[in-house]
C-alpha cells in the first residue's frame, strides 16, 4: 500500500484563509481609501487573485482528493493549480476593463489553462526516479 496521503485539509485550509484575508483586507482598503487612479488599479491587479487563490484552493484539495488515484498530489501542486484559477479571474477581469471579453475567449482562457496544467502534471508524473521501488 502506499504510504503517500494528500496533504491535511488543515495546512491547506490556513493557506486558503491567509491568502483571502490578506486579499480582501486589501481589497477593502483599495476601495476604502484610495481614488480609481493607475497605482490602485494595479493594486487591484495583485490582490484579486490573491482573493481567488484562497476561495479556490480547498476546492482544489477536494478535486485532487477525490480524482487522483494514482498520482498523490503535492501542496505545491495544488497551490499552484489556485493560483493559475486567480491568474485567469485576473486576465477574465483585466478583458472586461478592456471591453473586448466574450464568452468565447473566456472559454479560451480555461480550456489554454487546464491545458498548461495538464501539460505540467504529466511531465511531473513523468520524471525518472532511479531510487524509488513501487511495492
Amino acid at each position: 500500500m502506499d504510504s503517500r496521503q494528500v496533504p491535511p485539509f488543515t495546512a491547506i485550509l490556513i493557506t486558503a484563509l491567509i491568502l483571502f484575508f490578506v486579499g480582501v483586507t486589501g481589497l477593502v482598503l483599495i476601495f476604502t481609501l484610495t481614488v480609481p487612479t493607475l497605482g490602485p488599479r494595479w493594486l487591484l491587479f495583485f490582490l484579486v487573485p490573491l482573493v481567488f487563490s484562497g476561495i479556490a484552493l480547498p476546492f482544489v484539495w477536494l478535486l485532487n482528493r477525490r480524482l487522483t488515484d494514482r498520482l498523490v498530489t503535492s501542496p505545491a501542486v495544488m497551490v499552484r493549480e489556485a493560483v493559475f484559477f486567480g491568474i485567469y479571474v485576473d486576465l477574465v477581469i483585466w478583458l472586461q476593463f478592456g471591453k473586448v471579453l466574450n464568452f468565447a475567449l473566456a472559454f479560451f482562457l480555461l480550456a489554454g489553462f487546464t491545458i498548461i496544467e495538464a501539460l505540467l502534471r504529466w511531465r511531473e508524473q513523468s520524471r525518472f526516479n532511479a531510487g524509488i521501488e513501487e511495492e
